[in-house]
């Protein structure tokens, strides 16, 4: 094999790569635009988790739950809450992994975004449950309490996500530049 077979290969990888980056660092800085925070963790953010659910519905699930564990590992880094190390996996590269997810559903955006963020809240409430349990008000179930903690921030993301890939599929921006 010659070097100019490997050239379209190596080009398609390295926009790829930047492409996750870049989308990546997008939802790290929307991160930061804070509707509402709570505090144990979680927050109502300007659509943090769009650029993931954008790129894993544009490149499909290995790119996208690559992207999306990356993004869990960069949350660690910038804000993190550590109460144990299973937590960690749960909370960070699980939860926010799970995003990828939509990837699965290229031609069902809305599941797709549906699926991903609900991935993300089922690794939340399963780390509520688990290693939050003391946060629950006396008498209150640490289920309910973890179901309602959690749903508080992931509900309203869920919905601001869907309207955005909406208005992204609809201007046809969703397949554009592959």
């Amino acid at each position: 094999m010659n070097e100019k077979s490997l050239e379209p290969k190596v080009s398609s990888q390295t926009k790829i790569i930047a492409e996750v980056v870049t989308f990546v660092a997008l939802a790290t800085a929307l991160s930061y635009i804070k509707v509402f925070s709570l505090p144990q963790g979680g927050s109502i953010t300007a659509g943090s988790m769009i650029p993931i659910l954008w790129l894993a519905l544009r490149r499909g699930p290995k790119i996208g739950l690559f992207a999306a564990v990356v993004y869990g590992l960069v949350q660690l880094a910038v804000e993190p809450f550590i109460v144990h190390p299973l937590q960690v996996l749960l909370d960070y590269p699980l939860a926010f992994g799970a995003l990828g997810l939509a990837g699965f559903f290229r031609n069902r955006p809305f599941v797709g975004v549906n699926v991903g963020i609900w991935g993300r809240f089922i690794a939340h409430f399963l780390s509520g449950v688990i290693f939050f349990a003391s946060y629950a008000p006396e008498g209150m179930s640490p289920i309910v309490y973890s179901a309602i903690y959690n749903g508080s921030y992931i509900l309203p993301e869920l919905a601001i996500s869907v309207y955005i890939i909406f208005l992204l599929h609809e201007s046809k921006l969703l397949k554009m530049f592959l």
